[in-house]
């Protein structure tokens, strides 16, 4: 074994891991259906890309992430009846008391790759959510869980490299899609895309959901 690590140049440790790649949207079993689309609630990013002053406003930039994701499902996939965040807002605001704001749903828990079983109390707010959204509401809610801006390069981002050509970040967009009668998650990937500014990055993450599309 010790002659097979070393022609292979060493242990698996030493290499960074490849990233899974991302699955696409499973919508031809949501077609005809609405599905509830909850708000973005976390954005970070790595300290080493300095994108602090264009990431500084937490709220705007929620709402951009938001803007991208929903504007793109629509465009991409129309075949499915997407409720987006602001839907859901009003439909709280309707029933005060009743519904949870979906801004603070703690929805980013989801993020976590081994969860399956969504806890309470998400699992109840989710389910009380969609019966209250859209005249009925769905089955299923897609949740982005959280999205993360890596250094995908050696050089600042903003910079050029020696051969001329700008270095990329990569957003790393965390989704899950919910059956929330069972609150189960039955679906769930990480959306990769790269560029030089936050939403170019995100906006080839979220086309990577819908292949074979320009």
């Amino acid at each position: 074994m010790a002659v097979a690590l070393a022609g292979c140049g060493g242990t698996s440790s030493d290499r960074t891991p490849t990233p899974a790649p991302t699955a696409p949207l499973p919508t031809a079993g949501l077609a005809g259906q609405q599905v509830s689309v909850l708000p973005l609630t976390l954005v970070a990013a790595e300290d080493s890309l300095h994108w602090e002053s264009v990431l500084a406003d937490r709220r705007a930039s929620l709402a951009k992430g938001d803007s991208v994701l929903g504007t793109l499902l629509k465009a991409r996939a129309p075949e499915v009846g997407w409720l987006l965040p602001e839907e859901l807002r009003r439909a709280a605001r309707r029933s005060a008391g009743i519904a949870a704001d979906p801004d603070q749903m703690g929805s980013a828990i989801l993020r976590t790759e081994t969860l399956v079983q969504v806890p309470d109390p998400l699992r109840s707010q989710l389910r009380m959510l969609a019966a209250l959204s859209g005249g009925g509401g769905g089955r299923y809610a897609l949740v982005p869980a959280a999205l993360v801006y890596r250094r995908s390069g050696g050089t600042p981002v903003g910079q050029n490299d020696t051969s001329g050509r700008p270095v990329l970040a990569t957003a790393e967009l965390s989704v899950v899609l919910v059956d929330v009668r069972l609150g189960r998650v039955e679906w769930r990937t990480v959306a990769r895309g790269d560029g030089d500014d936050p939403w170019t990055a995100l906006t080839r993450a979220v086309k990577s959901l819908t292949p074979g599309l320009p």
